[in-house]
């Protein structure tokens, strides 16, 4: 009863994103009771907040490990080791990248409308040098399967991949795509980064943003 009650204040402060105050509460909870799989997701997802990939690849190890079958977990797997990838020195980083795509493909395999893992595949895959396993056509394997599950993911891909290999006029033609279905935050900023940063048209940037603001 105590480690249930520890686990509805923890679940608390973590969705009020108070990360700091419920990881101890978290950490008393699998003292108690090591099954405690929600316990420790949100632990998992705490330390990856915290910039803490060691801690948790492990949190998310076990979980895997126990739930073979959750897409959700080889996925979050996946990420923590993608991002420890990217903090450690590029000879180290080589080593774990099977174990990255694998984890992402396994998460994709498992659950064919996993958005996110769809996601992570496209950018790995664009970010990698060919030498290593990167490649477009990849890429745009799982872009494709994105856009059969959400436009706007679908067009979002789209443009990141055209916009990665810098043809700007093709990815503002999927950014506006998207934005006209989603006419998200998220879709209004990519648009606009593209119009400031990438092809320098201020003006077009200044009147998306007062389209967007209205």
């Amino acid at each position: 009863m105590m480690a249930e009650t520890d686990f509805d204040k923890a679940e608390k402060l973590y969705k009020a994103e108070k990360y700091e105050q419920a990881k101890p509460l978290l950490e008393t909870v699998i003292k108690e009771n090591p099954n405690h799989y929600k316990a420790i997701e949100y632990l998992g997802d705490i330390a990856g907040h915290q910039k803490q990939w060691d801690a948790s690849i492990t949190y998310y190890t076990k979980l895997k490990n126990q739930f073979p079958k959750n897409a959700n977990y080889w996925y979050k797997y996946g990420g923590s080791m993608g991002m420890k990838a990217k903090s450690v020195n590029k000879f180290k980083a080589l080593g774990m990248i099977d174990d990255i795509e694998g984890s992402f493909l396994k998460a994709a395999e498992l659950d064919k409308k996993h958005i996110e893992t769809r996601w992570a595949l496209v950018m790995l895959y664009i970010e990698l040098p060919g030498i290593i396993g990167g490649s477009e056509k990849k890429a745009l394997k799982y872009s494709d399967e994105l856009m059969n599950l959400s436009k706007v993911d679908g067009h979002l891909s789209k443009g990141y991949i055209d916009e990665y290999f810098s043809r700007y006029k093709k990815a503002e033609v999927n950014y506006l795509k998207a934005h006209e279905i989603g006419n998200s935050k998220t879709t209004f900023q990519k648009l606009y980064n593209l119009y400031l940063n990438k092809l320098k048209d201020k003006a077009k940037a200044t009147k998306l943003k007062e389209q967007f603001e209205k």
